[in-house]
């Protein structure tokens, strides 16, 4: 995994060389473990590669064990991932999306409660923590 993706406010990077199935795949993880319990709300952008990485952010969701409600919103904004997080009163939600970035991007927007945007640098230590690699 390249460290560089965890950005100060989110992940993002060349996809697939750096943001791929596998890595979403085992930061969700990681994630499922940190949220731990209570509804998750999923999304993803209209990136041909989101629909790939929002299965993926799932997948890892389920491996972490945690007793989670995956709450799967499909394509979306980011203004409607963060009013579902806030409306379900969700313990947090992963957006797949390289926001304004290029065409060849991707990558993920991680928040908690009141969709509280929780950071790439914070999600890293929280791997390493973990010793996700």
């Amino acid at each position: 995994m390249k460290w560089s993706i965890f950005k100060t406010y989110d992940i993002r990077g060349r996809y697939p060389e750096e943001v791929n199935a596998r890595t979403v795949g085992k930061i969700a993880e990681a994630l499922g473990v940190h949220f731990w319990r209570g509804r998750l709300v999923v999304g993803h952008d209209g990136r041909t590669s989101s629909p790939a990485l929002s299965f993926a952010v799932k997948q890892g969701l389920k491996a972490s064990k945690a007793p989670l409600k995956i709450v799967d919103i499909g394509v979306a904004t980011t203004p409607l991932f963060y009013f579902f997080v806030n409306h379900l009163k969700a313990a947090g939600g992963i957006m797949v999306t390289a926001s304004h970035n290029p065409i060849g991007m991707n990558g993920l927007k991680v928040v908690g409660k009141k969709a509280v945007p929780f950071g790439g640098v914070e999600i890293a230590r929280l791997m390493k923590r973990a010793h996700v690699r």
